[in-house]
């Protein structure tokens, strides 16, 4: 049975200038006050597809309290970072082509970048790119050396601060076994997790993730694959996404996942809303909720308020 977790290199300046072109096209907010934009998936239940959602269907509170929405529209341009752990497990490669075929059938407001995470850090393959076979091409199989054994929370961290700001939709795709050789063995708490998740909420992004098995011994632990599968489901879970994965095991196949996935990124809103950081910036607890049947929204559940000048 397949387990779900509901939920979280440097780049080049093409990439920027992309993100730079959304911005552009993005509808005007309030001046007033900082804008902040959350990216909302809508799921329908029992695999379903979710309805169209208006604005009028849609409650939204921060900290408990119904709060005007400045915006809602439907998200059209996605910015997807596709990372791979080059410790996985050469094996993975095999399931490249079900990967492939996912990038493909992206539609041409999607733009995709490839990059293998090692050392601490995400090393570009492939900026962002509307050429998604040029995007393709950049997969390859993990190197499962010994450099790659770090973490792959400062990965995303690595990668995540230097993504320019948008109110476009932005995700990730890691593809891990979710291990922290950085860290230690049973650590239950890592503070890097946490880092990750909250620099990816500040800049509004998803992190979809699907465990793998690495090329180490300690992946084989299932002490140690039940905390890493966790700390996976708590980056996608917090980020607005969600966490793939099957027993203890590498997937069987991609493809259900990727399939999946592609039913959430074609079902995402973006919401906007104003709201008083004060002079410093402060996180706020939110939720978006529907009333539409059999309809149900995943979304992360704070929101980064940024400082009010």
């Amino acid at each position: 049975m397949t387990h779900k977790a509901r939920s979280g290199g440097v780049l080049l300046f093409a990439g920027a200038a992309l993100l730079a072109a959304g911005l552009l096209n993005a509808r005007p907010l309030p001046a007033e006050t900082p804008a902040v934009t959350l990216t909302v998936t809508a799921v329908g239940k029992k695999d379903n597809p979710p309805p169209a959602v208006k604005r009028d269907d849609v409650q939204f509170y921060v900290n408990k309290e119904q709060t005007q929405l400045a915006d809602w529209r439907k998200g059209d341009t996605l910015f997807l970072a596709v990372l791979i752990d080059d410790s996985l497990d050469s094996n993975i490669a095999s399931q490249w082509p079900d990967l492939r075929a996912f990038m493909m059938a992206q539609p041409a407001s999607t733009h995709i970048a490839v990059a293998y995470i090692r050392n601490g850090a995400a090393m570009v393959a492939q900026d962002f790119t509307s050429d998604h076979a040029l995007a393709a091409k950049a997969l390859r199989i993990p190197l499962g050396n010994a450099g790659a054994f770090t973490s792959p929370y400062l990965a995303l961290q690595d990668w995540v601060k230097r993504w320019p700001d948008s109110n476009e939709r932005k995700s990730i795709l890691l593809i891990s076994s979710g291990v922290d050789y950085f860290r230690g063995a049973y650590d239950t708490v890592d503070p890097d997790v946490d880092t990750a998740i909250e620099q990816a909420q500040k800049k509004n992004i998803n992190i979809w993730t699907i465990y793998s098995t690495d090329a180490g011994h300690r992946a084989r632990r299932n002490y140690e694959v039940f905390l890493a599968q966790g700390f996976l489901s708590r980056v996608s879970g917090d980020t607005g996404a969600e966490s793939f994965y099957i027993g203890f095991g590498p997937p069987v196949s991609l493809k259900p996942y990727l399939d999946e996935l592609q039913t959430h990124l074609n079902n995402q809103y973006l919401l906007s809303f104003v709201a008083n950081g004060g002079a410093k910036g402060n996180f706020e607890h939110v939720r978006v909720h529907t009333e539409l049947p059999k309809t149900e929204f995943f979304s992360a559940p704070q929101a980064y308020i940024p400082a009010t000048k």
